[in-house]
C-alpha cells in the first residue's frame, strides 16, 4: 500500500512540476526580453490590422492632436499644411502628420502632391506621396515608404478640400539615426520647412 502511494505522489509531483516549468516557459516568451526583432514583428503586426481604408492618423493608427503646431507651411492657392506631430518610433520609422487646409475661397484639388516618379503617381493617386525628409547633418534624403506594390505609407485618395475646408494627412519615412533630432521637410507645391523629431 505505501509503495502505491509513493507511486501515485510521485506521479503528482511530476505532473506539478512540469506544469511549472510550462508556465514559466509561456510567462517567458509574453515578456520584453529586449530583443529587436520582437519590437519589429510586433510593430510591423499593427498595418495589418487595417481594412484597406486610407488611415487620417498617424501609421501606428494614433490620431494626432489636433491642437498641436509644429509647423504652419504654405502651399499655393490658398492651401496650408499645419504639422501637429513628429514622431520616431521604436520600429525604425518617422511619421509626419497633420492636415492640409484650404484658406481660400475656392475648393481646392490635390493633385500634384503625389511627385513627379510615374510608377509611384500610377499607385497613389491624390496622395502626398512626393513628401521627403532631408537630414543635412547626415547628407541624407529619405522618401516615404512603399510597400511592394508600390503604395505609399501615407495619406492616399484625398478629395478636393472645400473653401476654409481641411483634410488629415500622414506620411511614414525610415528614421534618421537617432543623433538626427531637426529635419527638412519637403512637399511638391508647398515650402520647404526645418521640423524637430519627437520620441
Amino acid at each position: 500500500m505505501s509503495i502505491r502511494r509513493t507511486t501515485r505522489s510521485g506521479k503528482v509531483m511530476a505532473v506539478a512540476s512540469m506544469a511549472a516549468a510550462l508556465a514559466f516557459t509561456v510567462t517567458g516568451c509574453g515578456g520584453d526580453d529586449g530583443d529587436p526583432k520582437s519590437v519589429e514583428s510586433s510593430s510591423s503586426a499593427k498595418p495589418a490590422e487595417s481594412d484597406g481604408e486610407p488611415n487620417p492618423g498617424t501609421a501606428a493608427g494614433d490620431e494626432a492632436d489636433p491642437n498641436a503646431k509644429l509647423a504652419e507651411i504654405k502651399g499655393e492657392v490658398g492651401l496650408v499644411l499645419v504639422v501637429q506631430e513628429v514622431k520616431r518610433d521604436s520600429g525604425g520609422f518617422v511619421t509626419v502628420s497633420g492636415e492640409i487646409k484650404n484658406t481660400g475661397d475656392q475648393p481646392r484639388s490635390m493633385n500634384g502632391m503625389e511627385g513627379a516618379e510615374s510608377s509611384v503617381v500610377a499607385q497613389n493617386p491624390n496622395s502626398v506621396a512626393g513628401a521627403t525628409l532631408i537630414d543635412k547633418a547626415g547628407k541624407k534624403r529619405y522618401y516615404v515608404l512603399r510597400d511592394t506594390d508600390n503604395r505609399c505609407l501615407c495619406t492616399t485618395a484625398m478629395t478636393n478640400v472645400p473653401a476654409g475646408g481641411a483634410t488629415p494627412v500622414f506620411m511614414q519615412f525610415p528614421a534618421p539615426p537617432s543623433t538626427t533630432t531637426e529635419v527638412d521637410f519637403t512637399l511638391p507645391s508647398f515650402a520647404t520647412a526645418s521640423l524637430k523629431i519627437s520620441g
